[in-house]
C-alpha cells in the first residue's frame, strides 16, 4: 500500500477526529439507538433511522482513518530549506495577467482545505508548482481555465 504523505499538523488532525469518534461520538449514537428502540415500532420510528444512519457514517468515518493513519507518512517540512517548491511548502504567486496574489501550502490530501490556503499534493495547481522555484512563471490549468502566475516566495514552516 503506498504511503500518504501528510504534515505533523494534519496527522495531528486526523488523530483527533478519529479519537472524538470513538470516544464520543460513537457512544452517544448507541445511545440514542437505544433510546429509540425503547420508543416501539422500529419500522416507523424516524429517530431510530436517523441514528443508524449516523451510525453507519461514524463506523464509515473510523475505517477510512484508521486507513488513512496507518499508511501516512508524516514528513516535518519545517527541516526544508531553499527556494524550490516541495511538499510542505508555503508559496506566493502572482497572476501574471491581474497581479492578483495568492498564497498557498502544498499539503496532503487528507488535509488540505482550499478556504485555508491548504492545497492537496494532486491538484493541479500543486502538480505544476511541484519543482519550480522564486521567480519561475508558471502556467497552471485548472476547470476556470487556464492561468500563468509567477512565483514570488518559498517558504517553509
Amino acid at each position: 500500500m503506498d504511503k500518504i504523505p501528510m504534515s505533523p499538523a494534519g496527522h495531528k488532525t486526523l488523530e483527533s477526529e478519529l479519537k472524538n469518534l470513538k470516544s464520543v461520538e460513537r457512544p452517544a449514537v448507541i445511545a440514542a439507538i437505544a433510546e429509540a428502540r425503547e420508543h416501539g415500532d422500529l419500522s416507523e420510528n424516524a429517530e431510530y433511522h436517523a441514528a443508524r444512519e449516523r451510525q453507519s457514517f461514524i463506523e464509515g468515518r473510523v475505517k477510512e482513518l484508521e486507513a488513512v493513519l496507518s499508511t501516512a507518512q508524516i514528513i516535518d517540512f519545517s527541516l526544508f530549506t531553499g527556494d524550490t517548491v516541495k511538499f510542505g511548502a508555503t508559496v506566493i504567486i502572482v497572476d501574471e495577467d491581474t497581479d492578483e496574489e495568492k498564497t498557498v501550502q502544498i499539503v496532503g490530501k487528507y488535509e488540505s482545505n482550499a478556504e485555508q490556503g491548504k492545497i492537496s499534493l494532486t491538484s493541479p495547481v500543486a502538480r505544476a508548482l511541484i519543482g519550480k522555484s522564486v521567480e519561475d512563471s508558471v502556467s497552471i490549468t485548472t476547470p476556470k481555465g487556464k492561468t500563468d502566475y509567477e512565483i514570488l516566495s518559498v517558504s517553509y514552516k
